[in-house]
């Protein structure tokens, strides 16, 4: 290489890091007036567009053609997303199954010895009633992170994934899909409430609250807005989509992947993210223990699944 060559070279890799700045900027700038404007994102397919977003402030000098690929690839995750958002229509359209109630409160009192988890939790770390509206404490700051994190967490992996390494990316992406597809359908075929919605209704009692979001104090779902951000989202989408627990299953996901692929000793750490989730879960009147371990086993079921599809697979290939 000459001076002049190595000279070019040292002139354009600064400009080339300012464009990345620049376009990292114009999409925090605009993910920041767009949660102004419509609050928190916490659908999985507004994930995927303000995602897609990233990848193309990350790299704004590629080519058209690469950024359309990602719309191209993530199609599937974004149709799965937006049925499971409107999964509980399906459900009511049908008009052959009604919404369990009691089903899982007596699982949980079996399991616990008469004692209802939600409402032991609640009790000890909420109050008595529990209410939204008390101060939270420390650890409700921390509980609502780790829920939020739910509907970004595995497809911001996912996107990293895609662009840094397209076969884990498949890998990852087929049983993430294949998890929440089986939910959607065990959502449709058996709606349940979960323990906000039964103390709703008169199944619990009415100290048991629906506290989730808690822990941000409330903050407004969008400009203008009266209702906090929980409160807007509740009213769109299947509010009987508890059994199993998609938060529980995906959050195991996510640690059974990191564990199951990387080898560093501190890996094992990742297991507090379910644990934390699971128990912020409970305690928040989201979801019974019950629908914790159906969400256990149904990744237990798909990871099974697969890494025997995979061997057939490579025995196949091999013969």
């Amino acid at each position: 290489m000459t001076g002049g060559e190595a000279e070019a070279v040292r002139t354009d890799l600064p400009r080339l890091d300012l464009v990345r700045v620049l376009g990292a900027l114009a999409f925090v700038a605009g993910l920041v007036v767009y949660m102004q404007v419509n609050g928190l994102p916490r659908q999985g397919y507004q994930v995927v567009v303000i995602l897609w977003l990233a990848t193309v402030a990350w790299d704004v000098r590629r080519p058209v053609r690469e950024h359309l690929a990602f719309l191209r690839d993530w199609w599937p995750p974004f149709v799965v997303l937006l049925f499971y958002l409107y999964s509980r229509g399906v459900s009511d359209d049908l008009g052959i199954f009604s919404v369990h109630f009691t089903e899982p409160i007596e699982a949980d009192r079996w399991l616990f010895g008469g004692t209802l988890p939600t409402q032991f939790l609640q009790e000890h770390l909420c109050g008595v009633p529990c209410r939204q509206s008390l101060p939270p404490r420390w650890y409700d700051v921390v509980l609502t992170t780790v829920y939020y994190s739910h509907f970004f967490a595995a497809l911001a992996i996912g996107a990293v994934l895609w662009k840094r390494k397209r076969d884990e990316w498949i890998y990852f992406m087929r049983r993430y899909l294949v998890i929440i597809s089986l939910s959607v359908v065990c959502y449709v075929l058996y709606p349940m409430a979960p323990p906000w919605m039964a103390a709703r209704d008169g199944y619990l009692t009415d100290d048991v609250a629906r506290i989730t979001g808690r822990g941000w104090f409330d903050l407004t779902a969008s400009a203008g807005s009266t209702t906090t951000a929980h409160q807007n989202v509740s009213s769109i989408g299947n509010q009987v989509a508890a059994m199993p627990s998609l938060h529980s299953a995906l959050a195991i996901f996510i640690a059974c992947w990191v564990i199951a692929r990387y080898r560093h000793p501190w890996r094992w750490t990742v297991l507090l993210y379910p644990v934390l989730m699971l128990f912020s879960l409970v305690y928040y009147a989201e979801h019974y223990v019950i629908d914790e371990i159906a969400g256990a086993l149904l990744v237990v079921a798909v990871m099974a699944g697969w890494a025997w599809w995979d061997r057939r697979r490579k025995r196949t290939s091999v013969s």
